[in-house]
């Protein structure tokens, strides 16, 4: 009996190690990954950069980091979350050593192009936690580790005032140490889950297979709008409170980051909530608040209490759609093809932030205003609201516990 104590007790400190460490990788890679958002303006200033130049070199890393993930998702179903974060926090010191030494914008754009590496990261801890924890407890776990996110509210607190403290290119050199670290505690204390094992046959047939699931595009189309928008307000959100509300570059950037952190903290929140009363339900709450705090944005022409307030509201619905997505995958998913799916899911939300930045910096463009964008994100998230809610309705795919 002691002995079997004693065994439950080294498990469950080994799988919350696991969830810390995938959890810290996270947020280093995340950081790595939004590098270049917080100082976009400075970047504007020095290079002469147009608005929609901007907004390219700002979204470069996003599309690459969602594609990315698909393969990272396959890759980890095949070799195991241990082995794969640390070729990928490895491949990520590359790119952001490249930053410290990129000095025309052509420079910079290919650096980003190979930044998304960091972005792609996420993919990798989902199998890798769920391996070590069981499904009735994947909702909070998975929330808890997609608070790595944080990475992209750290990048825009502390990018900036390293870059006046330390000068850029040593902010760039400490990132990539850091990258260095994690993936050199990995390689000497990382564990996959005692379930997990290298699943057999073709990783493409994985991929194929959780593609035809009709489950994966509902989850991945809500995830457009969720994650979607967290990465374009992570991405643009600095440069349209500069512009929009006339703040400094570092009272912007610390803005944006407190929105970034603020969505990332609800995570958690929203997969407790999916463990406790439904994905399902979380997920039409949340659309629903998207639309309507959407639209009131987009009409604030002044920075106040209520404008703010209405901008953290947004970001903590955004956080908890987040995580409710991620508790449905986590329980929905087949353990031998949950990368893939993560893959797809994760895939498509990260999309769902490139276009984004690219919108507000072409309406401000043409318009002179970033209205029209935030009009936008009110009337598709109502629109796949409309859809979802149908889909919850006809599929028995989600009536597992739960989950319904």
């Amino acid at each position: 009996m002691q002995a079997k104590f004693s065994e439950s007790r080294s498990s469950i400190r080994n799988a919350y190690f696991a969830l810390t460490i995938a959890t810290f990788a996270l947020i280093i890679n995340f950081w790595a990954w939004s590098l270049l958002s917080p100082l976009g303006t400075r970047y504007a200033d020095e290079l002469s950069l147009n608005p929609l130049s901007l907004s390219l070199l700002l979204a470069v890393p996003i599309i690459v980091g969602s594609l990315g993930r698909i393969i990272l998702g396959m890759i980890t179903d095949k070799f195991g979350g241990r082995i794969v974060f640390i070729v990928t926090c490895l491949l990520a010191v590359i790119p952001v050593v490249a930053l410290a030494f990129s000095e025309t914008y052509t420079q910079l754009l290919t650096a980003a192009i190979f930044l998304g590496i960091g972005g792609a990261a996420f993919v990798i801890g989902i199998p890798f936690i769920s391996s070590w924890f069981p499904p009735e407890k994947r909702g909070l776990v998975l929330g808890i580790y997609s608070m790595g996110n944080a990475g992209t509210a750290i990048s825009g607190f502390l990018t900036p005032r390293f870059d006046d403290m330390i000068g850029r290119k040593w902010t760039y050199f400490l990132v990539a140490s850091l990258l260095f670290i994690i993936a050199v505690v990995f390689i000497f204390w990382g564990k996959n889950g005692p379930k997990w094992k290298p699943p057999k046959g073709s990783a493409l047939r994985r991929l194929a297979a959780a593609a035809k699931n009709r489950v994966t595009w509902d989850l991945a189309l809500i995830y457009v709008i969720t994650f979607g928008a967290f990465v374009a307000f992570g991405v643009y959100l600095p440069v349209l409170l500069k512009i929009s509300f006339d703040l400094s570059l570092t009272d912007a950037a610390s803005r944006a980051a407190g929105f970034i952190l603020l969505a990332t903290l609800a995570r958690p929140v929203g997969g407790w909530l999916s463990d406790k009363v439904g994905g399902k339900s979380v997920i039409k709450l949340v659309l629903i608040a998207i639309v309507f705090l959407a639209a009131f944005i987009a009409f604030q022409p002044t920075l106040k209490l209520y404008t703010t307030l209405a901008y953290l509201s947004l970001a903590f619905c955004l956080g908890c759609g987040n995580g409710a997505v991620f508790a449905l995958v986590g329980k929905l998913s087949r353990p031998d093809s949950m990368g893939s799916v993560t893959g797809i899911v994760g895939a498509c939300g990260g999309l769902g932030g490139f276009l984004p930045p690219l919108i507000l910096g072409f309406t401000f463009q043409t318009t002179n205003s970033y209205s029209p964008a935030l009009v936008m994100l009110a009337c598709s998230a109502l629109l796949i609201l409309l859809y979802i809610n149908k889909r919850f309705k006809d599929t028995s795919a989600y009536t597992v516990r739960g989950v319904s």
